[in-house]
């Protein structure tokens, strides 16, 4: 009933993303446990085999601690102590030490140490206090002290030093070190997490940089174009510049840092009609009980969709005064490098600090202002 319970449990849809590897590895140990029954323990300085139970230490295996083993397809033994090498798997039922290489798979039953490398996946019951380089996957059921390297997951109870995957890491506990992965990173109370795509958290006590969105309960220094944080400050601004572009922006982020994402119309009598967007990141720095001071980095583009386009990378420094807990008002000088077709001939700005007549595109560097008005929610 017991076993029975537990696999039901490990299907479920929670279980299954924590324990991706659980059913497996479980159905592994059960079986070396059976081989193992009722024999003596005993040690080897060297374990050579095929695969089980083709081996020096022959149907035997899974009660041998082994300070050396080699086998041409699969090992099974106890524990291992040295260096283990397998083509296709090592499986473990206790503890392991030193490195353990194997072409597919290394298996360990509780706890490892020193270092796994496996073509496709390191799995471990208990905790790993060394390094795991996989192509896969590395999935350590509690907690993994060292590195985790996986061409596509890796997922720990708690993580130590780093988790970097070609896809997502998961802690489903805490993160003490850097989280770094090509799509998704998930984790408790974690300290640095770099995402592609998204990063999910409760605490985040360094960066949280993702490509798209950062979610978290705290989280001072969020990088992304929209950053849902719990403690933090989301906003809808609409803001006017220099060339008379008009844009209503959607302003998210922590205490410090925010991400910018906006879309507008320029007002200027212009012979095709021009939208902008923009995106870029602010840091506010606080000045007063209700003043502070928001400096952002901006890139903007203005087209037509018909081939004219407007690029203007900024530098705002915008001083912000709040009205109350909803309305804040800001004004501030920019400093502005555009790029345009000169062929287009836009004349949004009349005078430049610096502009090259050489190169094929206009290139100019002005001064020029941003206003605009903010609903805090």
């Amino acid at each position: 009933m017991h076993l029975n319970h537990f696999i039901l449990n490990a299907l479920t849809m929670k279980n299954l993303i924590a324990y991706p590897f659980r059913i497996i590895l479980t159905a592994i140990i059960l079986l070396t446990s059976f081989f193992a029954f009722a024999q003596k323990d005993s040690t080897a300085a060297v374990h050579i085999g095929f695969i089980y139970p083709v081996s020096s230490n022959g149907k035997n295996a899974a009660s041998y601690t082994n300070r050396f083993s080699l086998h041409a397809i699969a090992g099974l033994s106890k524990a291992e102590t040295g260096f283990t090498l397998a083509s296709v798997a090592n499986v473990i039922r206790q503890d392991a030490s030193g490195v353990q290489i194997a072409g597919v798979t290394n298996v360990i039953g509780n706890s490892a140490s020193g270092a796994q490398l496996a073509g496709v996946a390191n799995i471990t019951g208990n905790s790993a206090s060394g390094a795991q380089i996989a192509g896969f996957a590395n999935v350590t059921r509690n907690e993994a002290k060292g590195a985790q390297v996986a061409g596509f997951m890796n997922l720990a109870g708690n993580a130590g030093a780093a988790q970097v995957a070609g896809f997502t890491n998961i802690a489903r506990k805490d993160a003490k070190g850097l989280q770094l992965a090509g799509f998704f990173n998930k984790g408790n109370e974690v300290n640095t997490q770099v995402a592609g795509f998204a990063n999910v958290a409760k605490k985040v006590k360094g960066i949280q940089l993702a490509g798209f969105i950062n979610i978290a309960d705290s989280s001072d220094y969020p990088i992304a174009l929209f950053n849902f944080i719990k403690n933090g400050e989301k906003s809808v601004a609409v803001t006017l510049d220099e060339t008379m572009t008009g844009i209503v922006s959607f302003r998210s982020g922590g205490r410090v840092l925010y991400g910018i994402a906006g879309i507008g119309y320029n007002f200027k009598d212009n012979p095709k009609d021009m939208y902008a967007i923009e995106a870029g990141l602010g840091a506010h720095v606080p000045a007063g009980r209700n003043l502070r001071v928001n400096i952002e980095a901006i890139s903007h583009t203005l087209t037509d969709f018909e081939g004219g386009s407007y690029f203007k990378n900024s530098l705002r420094i915008l001083p912000a005064l709040k009205f109350g807990n909803r309305f804040e008002v800001f004004a501030g000088p920019t400093l502005n490098y555009v790029s345009y077709e000169r062929e287009n001939d836009y004349d949004f700005v009349k005078k430049y600090i610096w502009k090259n007549n050489k190169s094929t595109d206009f290139q100019g560097l002005f001064v020029g202002f941003n206003t605009g008005v903010q609903l805090l929610f």
